[in-house]
């Protein structure tokens, strides 16, 4: 008993390792093209009109109040005596 879980946890771990077989990966060349010359640069664009800002939006109702006091009790339990 003493040396079978031993034995069973090498087992496992040869057994776990005749299956892994290594991937063969064939490298790719790929063959990126080199920018020639710049052309010649275009005419200048007219310029835009300016934008304006929108105006804003109405602003919604404020809320009521809300309501203070109440009869709600909060316990904070005591902290635990430390140990000796």
């Amino acid at each position: 008993m003493k040396y079978s879980i031993i034995f069973a946890a090498v087992l496992a771990a040869l057994a776990v390792t005749a299956c892994n077989k290594p991937t063969v990966v064939t490298p790719t060349v790929v063959t990126v093209p080199v920018p020639g010359p710049a052309g010649p640069t275009g005419a200048t664009g007219s310029s835009g009109m300016t934008g304006q800002t929108g105006s804003s939006g109405p602003t919604g109702s404020t809320g009521e109040q809300g309501k203070t006091g109440g009869d709600t009790v909060v316990v904070i339990p005591p902290a635990p005596a430390p140990a000796r």
